[in-house]
């Protein structure tokens, strides 16, 4: 099973004064999740939950993922166009976090496409 999940979660940023719908449900804030790895993760902000995540890496108690390396853990960020600054924000760097991945969503699709 999975789910649809906010990178940002929708909760935290309504919490934080992001009430628009249409702010919060930006396509470059979505990523798929499997639904205990969603969990998880709640309503956490990015900081909260990667530094769980890295730190998972340390004491090998996975709750959020089943990455086992930090390589693993940048693959992952870069295969889902995810900027690696994203262990590091919070509610102030949502618009920053929205325009790097477009970016790199754009990057993505552009070299696929150039493969064709």
């Amino acid at each position: 099973m999975g789910d649809v999940h906010h990178i940002f979660p929708k909760q935290y940023l309504i919490d934080n004064g992001i009430k628009d719908k249409a702010k919060y449900n930006q396509v470059a804030n979505f990523t798929y999740l499997d639904t205990p790895t969603n969990i998880a993760v709640g309503k956490d902000e990015p900081s909260v939950y990667f530094s769980k995540v890295w730190n998972q890496l340390i004491n090998q108690n996975y709750v959020i993922g089943n990455l086992k390396t930090e390589d693993a853990i940048k693959k992952n960020l870069d295969d889902n166009c995810i900027p690696l600054e994203i262990k590091n924000w919070i509610f102030e760097n949502y618009e920053e976090f929205l325009l790097q991945r477009r970016k790199l969503m754009a990057a993505k699709i552009k070299e696929y496409y150039e493969k064709l």
